[in-house]
């Protein structure tokens, strides 16, 4: 642990991903130094499908907010489900609706441009 706590001393941000699922358990968010939440796609997927997910979704963003943590939700695919994020407090979204997985090289040409710079969905 001590070497996270390093590593974020020298400006590193940390975040715990896949937030949710396996092996982060809410322990994680008491115990360890970390800056950002990011929401597993599993959740994020069934955002639009009815009150449990939002709900999940909802008290995820809630929860990382009180504990001083930024929140990233992870597979968002469709601009429905950016907004539900929005709506709930996301502050950013990372998924297909944005970028697929691409390269270095096609990385810097995608940052250059105007829409990559960034995908902040919250005001």
């Amino acid at each position: 642990m001590w070497q996270l706590s390093a590593l974020r001393s020298t400006g590193i941000r940390l975040a715990i991903d896949d937030f949710g699922t396996g092996h982060s358990s809410l322990s994680y968010l008491q115990r360890l130094p970390i800056d950002v939440v990011k929401i597993d796609r599993s959740f994020i997927k069934e955002l639009g499908t009815g009150r449990k997910p939002k709900s999940l979704v909802n008290s995820m963003i809630t929860l990382s907010h009180e504990l001083g943590y930024r929140v990233v939700g992870e597979g968002v695919e469709t601009a429905d489900v950016a907004e539900l994020l929005r709506e709930l407090g996301c502050d950013e979204a990372q998924g297909y609706l944005f970028a697929k997985p691409m390269g270095p090289a096609e990385f810097e040409r995608w940052l250059s441009t105007p829409k990559g710079i960034s995908h902040r969905i919250a005001s």
